[in-house]
């Protein structure tokens, strides 16, 4: 079974099949690469970066003809931590966490797309008396796994608040499914999280317990300006039956290979994606916001040149 670090053709054929892959473009088909060993790094199972990869693999699988394996992790930071090691061909994460990796990733780190939007939820019971994260002081919070997106946006929200984790709350270094889990028995008091909407998960807990989640507007200001990768947001009261809506952070997400993967397939994957944007959808609502027109918007993580290639071919860049 080839592997997708050296699925490229012989030097020979390279010309022939690079002819092959703008036809298919042009006629609406991808190049197929039969047998070609795909390993997605995504997140906690039944999490949006796990149904969203495990629908990519179908749809891969289906048109490419390759052979995924979907690989569930901590998030973010264990998934770059795949790409660059070598573990893993694509992985699916949080843009701040992409862009603190490469500056020190020797510029190995390349994108395919810009996927969908992660919203900042931090939760508490309905009748907390947390109004805003300086409340959280004294309190028994889960920051997330020491390897994920979550924790590295926990701790530069608490820093905001003048709340450093090592010393102002109790953290508890719990997974999604174990901090709504810790919630609902009362066994934590808040827990942070940052994921497409709906997630799942806090849709659950929403029918276990009511819910509520803590308005952000105060330090919105001091992150915007320290970050350049969080946007100011609205969380519809709808989406975990609310109260009323709430003030947050959106953060994009990014569909990262590395440099290592050849330019065809990256290519082909890049078309991939949002020849699949309807099954992405069925999988989770939160691909609703995956568009081709802003799928190059990856900085700082550089476009693969395959996937430039895609989308020149698309028009959606030029040259």
């Amino acid at each position: 079974m080839r592997d997708a670090r050296t699925a490229g053709p012989p030097v020979a054929g390279r010309r022939a099949v690079l002819l092959a892959a703008g036809l298919a473009l042009l006629g609406g088909c991808a190049t197929r690469f039969d047998g070609t060993r795909l390993r997605i790094t995504t997140g906690s199972a039944g999490a949006v970066y796990n149904q969203l990869g495990a629908a990519l693999s179908t749809a891969w699988a289906s048109t490419l003809g390759v052979k995924p394996e979907v690989l569930t992790s901590a998030g973010s930071g264990q998934n770059l931590d795949r790409l660059l090691a070598g573990q893993a061909d694509v992985g699916i994460t949080a843009a701040d966490a992409a862009a603190l990796r490469s500056l020190g990733d020797g510029g190995r780190l390349r994108a395919l797309a810009r996927m969908h939007d992660d919203y900042v939820q931090v939760v508490v019971p309905a009748g907390s008396k947390v109004q805003r994260l300086a409340d959280l002081r004294g309190l028994r919070v889960s920051v997330g796994p020491a390897d994920s997106g979550v924790r590295l946006l926990t701790d530069r929200l608490l820093q905001i608040a003048g709340l450093p984790r090592e010393t102002d709350i109790q953290q508890r270094r719990l997974a999604i499914d174990d901090a709504v889990d810790g919630l609902a028995r009362g066994w934590i008091d808040a827990f942070f999280w940052s994921g497409g909407l709906p997630t799942e998960q806090v849709a659950s807990l929403a029918h276990r317990i009511p819910i509520r989640l803590v308005d952000l507007s105060d330090v919105l200001p001091a992150m915007s300006r320290t970050y350049d990768v969080y946007e100011p947001a609205t969380l519809p009261a709808a989406t975990y039956n609310l109260p009323e809506p709430v003030t947050t952070l959106l953060l994009p997400n990014y569909l990262l290979v590395t440099d290592r993967m050849a330019d065809p397939l990256a290519q082909a994957l890049t078309e991939g994606v949002f020849d699949a944007q309807a099954a992405l959808a069925a999988a989770n609502p939160a691909a609703r916001s995956i568009d081709v027109r802003s799928g190059v918007e990856t900085v700082p993580v550089p476009l693969h040149a395959g996937a430039m290639a895609y989308y020149r071919a698309a028009h959606y860049v030029n040259d």
